[in-house]
């Protein structure tokens, strides 16, 4: 899943590329890099709308760089005259306010800790997902291995990930582990998005594998969202065709608002959420993810369109971890998979 290589973009990239020693790679450089994988994309994956993105739950965790707003600063500590940035305090997305059971003060401390929210960059409304994602490690958090717990019943942990480590999942390979039966299923649905979805869910609370949301009526309501427009609510197909022509299972389990099967809604959020939770929980099986172990200068690039992450782990106010982002709403929707006859 992994591909050591040079800079290089290529019109069909791997899941994850990573490349070294790539620290001196100014802003300008890596959006123009992000633009090299989709040359008509132009706007930040997430819209350029300031006041959308602080109503949401990303508003703490990216800052976009003056003069190239598409690409975002975010980690954790306080980062001073960085990029035309006089001085920013970044908070790592950790598990404790959006898992609906986190760890306890204990657990943290004897190093276990949680996949935080398992998704593709994407606007989910009004926005095609972008292509590719870009991500350029200036500081890295060093020392200590924490042990990732799912919490779920299985009994599964993820053990000896670096700290503050992203997680990756193949959307292939979870598609190849369900059964026969499951991918039949799974070709026949296609998933609704919410409307303002980050904001739709800013309540909300997560699965302890953060793999989708609970249902506890915590959504906000229509009347507490931003105007909606129905024509950027976006419904894309459960089942993608990857860019090496394989089916590649692709959801954003966090804000889904509906599941439709051969194109008839569920109309059942509960269960909507349960029949994609199951669908999606082999691909984070312990064998199957990939867990980055960050080096200062690593440029990561890895496909929204084949594959799922998460950032991970519990840090410390001073524990120090700066990177920069880069990701583009995409030109062209993805395409559905659709079975040779």
């Amino acid at each position: 899943m992994r591909r050591l290589c040079c800079a290089t973009a290529a019109p069909h990239p791997p899941p994850v590329v990573v490349v070294r020693d790539q620290a001196g790679l100014s802003p300008a450089a890596q959006l123009a890099l992000n633009r090299s994988f989709d040359a008509a994309a132009t706007s930040y994956g997430h819209g350029s709308d300031q006041a959308l993105l602080a109503a949401s739950v990303l508003q703490s965790d990216l800052v976009p760089i003056p003069g190239v707003p598409q690409v975002k600063l975010l980690g954790n500590g306080l980062v001073e005259s960085h990029e035309g940035l006089a001085s920013v305090r970044l908070r790592h997305p950790q598990h404790f306010s959006f898992h609906a059971a986190p760890l306890s003060e204990e657990e943290s401390a004897a190093g276990f800790t949680r996949f935080y929210r398992w998704h593709m960059d994407a606007a989910l409304y009004g926005l095609h997902p972008p292509v590719v994602t870009s991500l350029l490690a200036l500081e890295v958090p060093a020392g200590r291995l924490q042990t990732v717990r799912y919490d779920d019943g299985s009994g599964d942990v993820l053990r000896d990930v670096s700290l503050g480590t992203t997680a990756f999942v193949s959307g292939e390979l979870a598609f190849a582990a369900l059964s026969a039966e499951q991918q039949a299923f799974a070709l026949r649905c296609s998933v609704r998005y919410a409307a303002h979805p980050y904001i739709w869910i800013k309540l909300a609370k997560a699965h302890p594998t953060g793999l989708g949301l609970l249902s506890q009526g915590l959504e906000l309501g229509a009347s507490e969202l931003p105007p909606v427009e129905e024509g950027k609510v976006m419904t894309y197909p459960l089942v993608w065709r990857s860019a090496s022509g394989k089916p590649s299972l692709q959801a954003h389990g966090c804000c889904l608002a509906d599941l439709l099967v051969d194109g008839a809604p569920m109309g059942d959020l509960a269960r909507a959420r349960e029949t994609l939770f199951e669908l999606m929980r082999p691909g984070i099986a312990p064998k199957l993810v990939l867990a980055h172990e960050w080096r200062k200068g690593d440029l990561v690039l890895f496909s929204n369109r084949a594959l799922w992450h998460t950032v991970v782990g519990t840090l410390g106010p001073e524990e120090r971890r700066v990177y920069h982002q880069c990701n583009l709403a995409g030109s062209e929707a993805p395409e559905a998979y659709v079975p040779a006859e």
